[in-house]
């Protein structure tokens, strides 16, 4: 091997173990998240390979998909109301996109893709841990935590942590299904009920609830179809109901939300957080409705919504809490298409997946996404963006493209 070889070796071996890593970081730190993003695009941009590169973006249609929708937000800056401040911060945190065929050229091998999933289950199987540890009083309160026996978060607050572990849920179960030995079947399916338990007994949170329940139904149809539905629907029936019954978070925060349903009115400024949503949403459809077609420009929502509310006593918000609103604000019909249009090319392409393993968890992916961005604005947030476009990199690596669904 010539020098040249060697160090160009050294550095896509850098950047591949970057992107690996980035799996076990994306729950835990953002500081080291960061880090690795920066080495992992350095390698990429030295790494030669410019044609290859180009044409894995290309020729992927989930990556070209990702990187269209980055396109649409890209061209939002070009018009619009948006302060320079507002339009550099919102595509920044979209930046996610782009680097999608960046990972997933650190990723095209089999055994880096097996190596990620595995990292990634170790590390939220480490969250899953220190949560217990915290409930249990094993672990005491600490500045570098959020957790505490009441309320055992980790690393990431309530909303975040409860949409890992109700994926962490998902993930456990194929773990379990495609476990070898009877023991690691045994171990991971230990590991996905105490996720659920996780989600559900001990950490409120709306999101993670419907996410865990709209995966276990996946879950069942991915197993054995209408009969593992049907068998899904009858065991979740039942746990629900017990749910409701037994003192617990869910409960709690189930019934604190249909109380505030029973309160909101639209008539008065919301005080609730569930009026608060719903009011977010009624403002937002209105900015919609102003400029449908091309939206008001990328970061352009905070200073719109702030005059939406002006004088009305209604707080103001720097997104509406649901993704695709606050995509059609900014880029109108055409950004809100170009993400439907991605999500549907995960969708489609799944099932062509080399393994069980990956065609599962990417179709948990694409449900756990419309789930998240219908309650949160989860391509902005850090934690649920990298998450999504990580694993988009990752299980879509390996896509067939000379294959058609």
């Amino acid at each position: 091997m010539t020098g040249t070889a060697r160090a160009q070796n050294i550095v896509f071996e850098t950047g591949r173990w970057s992107t690996v890593v980035l799996g076990a970081s994306i729950p835990i730190s953002i500081a080291l998240d960061n880090l690795l993003l920066a080495v992992l695009l350095f390698t990429w941009l030295i790494g030669g390979q410019v044609r290859e590169k180009i044409r894995l973006a290309i020729s992927n249609p989930v990556y070209r998909a990702a990187a269209m929708l980055f396109g649409v937000l890209l061209f939002g800056l070009l018009y619009g109301t948006a302060s320079w401040g507002d339009a550099r911060l919102h595509i920044s945190k979209y930046m996610e996109l782009v680097l999608i065929p960046v990972m997933g050229w650190a990723l095209l091998n089999p055994r880096s893709r097996s190596i990620g999933l595995r990292v990634f289950a170790g590390a939220l199987l480490t969250v899953l841990t220190l949560s217990y540890a915290f409930k249990t009083g094993l672990l005491p309160q600490n500045p570098w935590m959020h957790g505490s026996a009441a309320a055992p978060l980790v690393f990431k607050l309530r909303l975040t942590h409860n949409i890992l572990m109700a994926f962490a849920a998902f993930v456990f179960s194929w773990f379990a299904l495609s476990a070898a030995s009877r023991r690691s079947k045994l171990l991971w399916g230990v590991a996905a009920a105490l996720a659920i338990i996780n989600v559900t007994l001990m950490i409120d949170g709306v999101t993670g609830y419907l996410i865990l329940g709209a995966l276990t139904l996946l879950l069942g149809w991915q197993y054995a179809r209408l009969k593992g539905v049907a068998v899904t629907v009858v065991s979740a029936a039942l746990g629900l109901a017990v749910l409701m019954i037994v003192p617990s978070a869910f409960q709690t925060r189930t019934q604190q939300v249909i109380d505030e349903l029973r309160r909101e009115n639209a008539t008065r400024p919301a005080t609730t957080s569930t009026g608060f949503r719903m009011e977010f949403y009624r403002n937002t459809l209105v900015l919609i409705g102003k400029n449908p077609i091309f939206g008001t420009g990328t970061g352009s929502f905070p200073t719109l919504y702030a005059e939406q509310v002006k004088g009305s006593g209604s707080v103001a918000s720097r997104n509406p809490h649901n993704e695709f609103m606050l995509l059609t604000v900014q880029t109108g019909i055409f950004g809100l298409a170009a993400f439907l249009w991605l999500l549907w090319q995960q969708w489609r392409w799944a099932p062509l997946l080399p393994t069980p393993m990956e065609r599962g968890l990417a179709q948990g992916l694409v449900v756990t996404m419309i789930i998240a961005c219908m309650l949160n604005s989860a391509l902005l947030d850090h934690t649920e963006g990298l998450l999504y476009a990580w694993l988009t990199a990752l299980l879509y690596a390996g896509l067939p493209t000379e294959k058609k669904p």
